[in-house]
């Protein structure tokens, strides 16, 4: 079941809402709802002491008595905090058929919204929440970020309020904006916060923003790997240029988990390309990489993986610098490295392996390039990238040039990902193995006596797929 919610910052100045309940827990609710300005009825046969207080200044409106479905009339929100658990569940049927959200205390499945954990910094709200799942992991998340977030940082939110439209002038464009930001994060603003000068401040803020920056509209490109899938395995530079980055141009197999740490309004362009169908020509990717540097947006090219390792990141570089874009490029892991690892397979043995080749073989004319002679050697690894088209070729080169039929192999699937598969066999049943688990991309082929290593070093996900399950299968169809 998906039990995400939909965050949201309500207004509920003036507006009036219900909490049912007149004891201790309704009190938090009440008080939490009045300094978001919201005008709250309180319906309960009696009041908790500071409640009573509450309604005798007029600060609430008492309903005295059993809930009443007439309560709800002009309400915006329902909070029931009652102790018991029917008239809860009453509160929560008549809400949902007037289309009310309402939150049940300690009940998140009769809950429509949630109440978050908080942290206040004047104007500026941090809320976490849990689903109404684990309240104490979000709380100790909250305590966490407390210590992070000072007062100076509500200051700041006060101070870039007041100035918000003069800031909006000088600098119209959005990438140029979040630039200034930046740079003034890591000025004296916030240190003269701190210290309680806040005219000083302010004048620190007017003086950075008076400073014209000549390469406030020069755009960038950043070639960024993103690994195999696992977001874990982001280099903490990657993730600070995924924060930082207007645009985002990324491929097909950038797992989602890996875009969801990127800032969430940067626009998004995937760029796919898929053996034998390529649905963004490289050249077409050359112009989007133009088109939005010249803009003067920062642009992060994303690839799955490394951008250096058949990533086609040097030819991207050669375009950026011909048209004197400035760019970086951030190594990712890649798949050969990480899928082998996920796997338990070293890629390298003192006693299997002395040397290791990254071998790409997506279509026939690259592998007319390839030196088979050399592949076949013994004691030494092959990692084959885009390969799953091609393995009866493969399989039967190797073993034309000499490569042992016995030699181990281990198809990854997915490497690094919850999905992981790994198909171990040998080079002769190479084809078999993957025609017998319908293997797909994106995986990677290992061959050499190190791919043996899979069935016995194997800690991520499930157990590989070892020979023994294509006999049994034999064994089933046999007796059937």
């Amino acid at each position: 079941m998906n039990n995400r919610l939909f965050p949201l910052f309500a207004d509920l100045r003036n507006r009036p809402v219900l909490v049912v309940g007149g004891g201790v827990v309704a009190l938090r609710k009440i008080m939490a709802l009045q300094s978001a300005g919201a005008r709250v009825r309180v319906g309960a046969p009696e009041l908790h002491g500071e409640l009573q207080k509450l309604a005798a200044n007029n600060e609430i409106d008492y309903l005295p008595g059993k809930f009443q479905e007439d309560w709800l009339n002009d309400v915006w929100l329902v909070v029931a905090a009652t102790d018991d658990n029917q008239v809860n569940q009453l509160i929560a049927v008549a809400a949902e058929a007037r289309r009310l959200f309402v939150n049940v205390v300690d009940d998140a499945e009769l809950s429509s919204y949630q109440v978050p954990s908080v942290i206040e910094r004047g104007p500026l709200q941090i809320a976490i929440s849990s689903a109404g799942a684990a309240p104490m992991l979000a709380r100790h998340i909250r305590e966490k970020l407390e210590a992070q977030f000072d007062e100076s940082y509500g200051s700041l939110t006060a101070l870039l309020a007041q100035h918000r439209e003069r800031i909006r002038q000088h600098l119209p464009v959005l990438p140029q904006r979040r630039r200034w930001f930046e740079k003034l994060l890591q000025g004296p603003v916030l240190s003269l916060l701190r210290q309680r000068q806040t005219i000083k401040a302010e004048h620190a803020l007017l003086s950075a923003l008076s400073q014209q920056d000549p390469q406030a509209k020069q755009g960038s490109v950043a070639l960024v790997g993103a690994g195999p899938g696992d977001a874990g395995l982001l280099t903490l530079r990657a993730l600070r240029l995924l924060n930082e980055a207007d645009v985002i141009l990324h491929d097909r197999l950038v797992s989602k988990e890996v875009l969801a740490l990127a800032r969430r309004d940067a626009e998004f362009i995937e760029v796919a390309k898929e053996s034998g169908h390529h649905y963004t020509t490289q050249d077409r990717i050359h112009a989007l990489l133009l088109e939005h540097a010249k803009a003067g947006k920062r642009v992060v090219r994303l690839k799955g993986g490394d951008p250096f390792i058949f990533g086609r990141g040097g030819e991207e570089c050669e375009v950026l610098r011909a048209n004197d874009i400035p760019f970086e490029v951030v190594p990712g892991v890649t798949a050969a490295l990480a899928c082998a690892a996920y796997a338990g397979i070293p890629l390298t043995h003192r006693d299997h392996s002395q040397s290791l080749r990254f071998v790409t073989a997506h279509c026939a004319k690259s592998e007319d390039t390839l030196d088979w002679q050399q592949l076949a050697a013994e004691k030494q690894t092959l990692a084959v990238y885009m390969g799953v088209a091609s393995l009866d070729r493969l399989q039967n080169k190797l073993i034309e040039y000499g490569r042992s039929p016995n030699t181990p192999i281990a198809l990854i699937e997915n490497g690094s990902r919850p999905e992981q598969r790994v198909v171990t066999g040998t080079l002769v049943t190479l084809s078999q193995r993957a025609l017998l688990h319908q293997v797909k991309s994106p995986a990677l082929l290992i061959i050499g006596e190190v791919a043996a290593f899979a069935n016995s070093l194997h800690w991520f996900g499930a157990a590989p797929l070892g020979v023994t399950d294509m006999q049994t299968k034999h064994s089933l169809l046999a007796a059937a």
